[in-house]
């Protein structure tokens, strides 16, 4: 016997917080702070939704979510600014300017 399963799981915007708090991180356009549900689909058919635990932010350019807490890389003004960017933002630690991964965790930069 064989089952095939037709659907999957999506990521919805259920109610939209503050518009235009910042800015996308992939196509630079402006951005709303939302709540979202996760929607699991049957046959494209929405058959159970339950809500997300953080707001996130949601670009309606680019269809894009990312986490209320990420920020763009600083601007590379000032040498503090500068030296800020040359550490990765998982582990913290210093690394060098040509590096495309971090030689200590392995995340890429």
């Amino acid at each position: 016997m064989f089952f095939f399963f037709v659907g999957g799981l999506q990521q919805e915007v259920r109610q939209v917080l503050k518009s235009g708090v910042s800015k996308c991180t992939y196509c630079g356009s402006s951005v709303d702070l939302v709540n979202t549900e996760k929607v699991l689909k049957l046959f494209f058919v929405p058959v159970w939704r339950w809500p997300a635990k953080d707001p996130l932010y949601h670009c309606a350019y680019c269809k894009n979510f990312f986490p209320y807490n990420y920020s763009l890389p600083p601007a590379a003004e000032s040498p503090e600014a500068v030296a800020e960017a040359l550490r990765c933002r998982f582990c913290e630690r210093a690394v060098d300017a040509d590096f495309r991964f971090c030689p200590f965790c392995g995340s890429e930069l």
